[in-house]
C-alpha cells in the first residue's frame, strides 16, 4: 500500500523506440562493415595474384600461399580488427540505452543489457563466418552469366576443394584473436594499471601506506564483472558449436584456453582486483535461454554446413545413383561434376582476352546441360537430385540429433533422485520442528487455563504433523 514511482506509457514507448533504433543502427553498421570486407576480398584478390606471379621472392612459397589464401587471411585479420573496434563502442552504447530505459528491478536491467549485448556480439562475431559458410560461392552464376556485386566486382567463388578450409581460417583467426585479446583485457591491463598506481605511491613509507590502502587502490571488479565473464563463455560456446563441423579442433582449443583462463582468473581476482562483493542468485538468468537457443541453432547450422558447404552429399549421390563403374564407383566423379561451356558463347564483357591455344570449350563446377543440348546451360536433373538429397539430409540429421538430445535430457534429470529425497527430508524436518514448537506453546497455554480455545488448536496442530509425516 505504498506509492511507487513509475514511467508513463508514452515515455516508455519513446525510450523503447530510441533503444530499438540504436540497436538496429549498430547491427546495420556491422552488416555494412562485413560487406566492405567482401568488397575488399573481391578488389584485392587480383592484386595478390599479380603480385605473387611477378615477384620472384614469393615464388618458393607460391605453392603454399595462394592468392586465395592470402586474401582470406588478410580479410579475416581486417574483419577481426573491425569487430574489436565496433565491440569497444557498442559496450558503452548498450549500457547507456539500458540506463535510458530505466528498468524497474536489477534483474530486469541485467536481462535487457544481456539481450542487447548478446544480439550485437552474435552478429558482430558470427556474421563473417555465416557469410563464408552459407553465402560465399553460392551465387556466382556461370560462364557467360556471372553475378556481379555493385555491377563491378564478380562474386567470390569457393576454392576447388570447397569453402570449408576458408571457414576454418576465418574461425581460427577470429576465435583465437578474441581469446588473446580477452586475456589481455582481463589480466594485462589491470596489472599495468596497478603497477602504475604502485609506482606513484612508491615514495610513501609502509607505515603511511598501509596494506588496506594498497588493497583499496586495486581495480574494482564492478557490478558487471561477472556479466562479461558469462558473455565471453557464451560467445566461445557459439564458436565451438555453430561451426564445429568445419573446425573439429575448436572444442579442444577452447578447453585448453579455459584451463589457462581458470588460472588467469584466479590470479586476477586474488592479486589485481579488490575482493568482489558476494551476491545471491537463483540461477544464471537469461543466459540459460541463450545457451539453449544456441544449442538448437548449432544443430541447424552444422547440418547446413555438411550439406551445402562440404562435398559429401554430391559424392554420395554420384556413388549411389550416377556411378557407371562397379569396380571403382567414384572414378569419373570429377568429370561428372564439371559442366561444359562454349567459349564462343562468352559475351563481350566476359570473353577471355587471350586464347593462344585456341581452346573451344572450358569446364566449370556446376551441373548444367552442355551447349549442344536443347536446354543448354540450364540445371540438369542431377542438380535437383543433389539439392533434394541435401534437404533430406538436413531434415533427417536435425530430427535424429533432437531426438537424442531429448532422450538424454529425459534420462539425466536436472535434480538427481537422492537430492530430491534430501530436499523433501529437509522440508519435513523443518515442518516437524515448527509444529513441535507450536505444540509446546499450546501445552503451556493449556497448563495456564484457557482449555476450550487451545484444545482445538492442539488437535489441528497434531493433524498437520500427521499430514507432514505422510507426505
Amino acid at each position: 500500500q505504498e506509492m511507487e514511482p513509475y514511467l508513463p506509457l508514452t515515455s516508455q514507448a519513446v525510450r523503447f523506440c530510441i533503444s530499438g533504433a540504436t540497436v538496429l543502427f549498430w547491427v546495420s553498421l556491422i552488416i555494412a562493415s562485413m560487406i566492405a570486407v567482401i568488397v575488399y576480398r573481391l578488389a584485392v584478390y587480383a592484386a595478390f595474384a599479380s603480385l605473387m606471379e611477378n615477384t620472384q621472392t614469393l615464388q618458393p612459397i607460391s605453392g603454399v600461399l595462394t592468392p586465395q589464401l592470402a586474401t582470406s587471411v588478410t580479410a579475416s585479420c581486417l574483419n577481426f580488427v573491425i569487430i574489436m573496434i565496433l565491440n569497444f563502442f557498442y559496450e558503452r552504447i548498450a549500457i547507456w540505452i539500458t540506463d535510458m530505459e530505466i528498468p524497474r528491478t536489477h534483474m530486469e536491467y541485467e536481462n535487457r543489457l544481456t539481450m542487447k549485448m548478446f544480439l550485437f556480439q552474435f552478429v558482430n562475431y558470427y556474421s563473417s563466418c555465416f557469410y563464408v559458410a552459407f553465402f560465399k560461392g553460392k551465387f556466382v552464376g556461370y560462364p557467360g552469366a556471372y553475378t556481379y556485386m555493385f555491377n563491378r566486382w564478380r562474386n567470390e567463388e569457393c576454392d576447388p576443394a570447397g569453402c570449408l578450409i576458408e571457414l576454418t581460417t576465418q574461425l581460427t583467426i577470429v576465435m583465437a584473436g578474441k581469446q588473446i585479446w580477452g586475456n589481455i583485457q582481463e589480466a594485462i591491463v589491470p596489472w599495468i594499471c596497478n603497477w602504475w598506481g604502485r609506482r606513484k605511491a612508491r615514495n610513501n613509507p609502509e607505515n603511511l601506506y598501509s596494506r588496506w590502502e594498497q588493497d583499496h587502490d586495486l581495480q574494482t571488479f564492478g557490478a558487471l564483472g561477472l556479466f562479461y565473464e558469462y558473455l565471453e563463455m557464451v560467445i566461445q560456446f557459439g564458436f565451438i558449436t555453430l561451426f564445429v563441423a568445419s573446425f573439429p579442433l575448436a572444442p579442444l582449443l577452447a578447453l585448453m584456453n579455459n584451463i589457462l583462463e581458470i588460472r588467469v582468473d584466479s590470479w586476477k581476482l586474488t592479486t589485481q582486483y579488490r575482493r568482489p562483493v558476494a551476491a545471491k542468485a537463483h540461477s544464471i538468468g537469461v543466459w540459460q535461454e541463450i545457451l539453449n537457443g544456441m544449442a538448437i541453432l548449432s544443430v541447424v547450422t552444422n547440418a547446413f554446413i555438411v550439406a551445402f558447404t562440404s562435398d559429401m552429399i554430391p559424392r554420395l549421390v554420384y556413388y549411389y545413383a550416377y556411378s557407371e563403374n562397379e569396380d571403382s564407383p567414384m572414378s569419373g566423379y570429377i568429370n561428372n561434376s564439371l559442366s561444359v561451356f562454349l567459349i564462343s558463347d562468352f559475351p563481350e564483357r566476359n570473353e577471355p582476352k587471350e586464347n593462344p591455344e585456341n581452346f573451344v570449350i572450358c569446364r566449370y563446377r556446376d551441373y548444367r546441360y552442355p551447349p549442344d543440348h536443347e536446354k543448354k546451360y540450364l540445371h540438369t536433373m542431377q542438380f535437383w537430385h543433389i539439392l533434394a538429397a541435401k534437404l533430406a539430409f538436413i531434415i533427417i540429421m536435425e530430427h535424429v540429433v533432437f531426438i537424442v538430445k531429448f532422450f538424454v535430457a529425459w534420462m539425466i534429470p536436472d535434480v538427481p533422485a537422492d537430492v530430491k529425497a534430501k530436499i523433501k527430508r529437509e522440508k519435513y524436518l523443518t515442518q516437524k520442528i515448527l509444529h513441535e514448537y507450536e505444540l509446546e506453546k499450546l501445552k503451556e497455554r493449556l497448563c495456564q487455563g484457557d482449555k476450550r480455545a487451545t484444545e482445538k488448536e492442539f488437535i489441528a496442530t497434531e493433524g498437520r504433523m500427521e499430514l507432514s509425516r505422510a507426505m
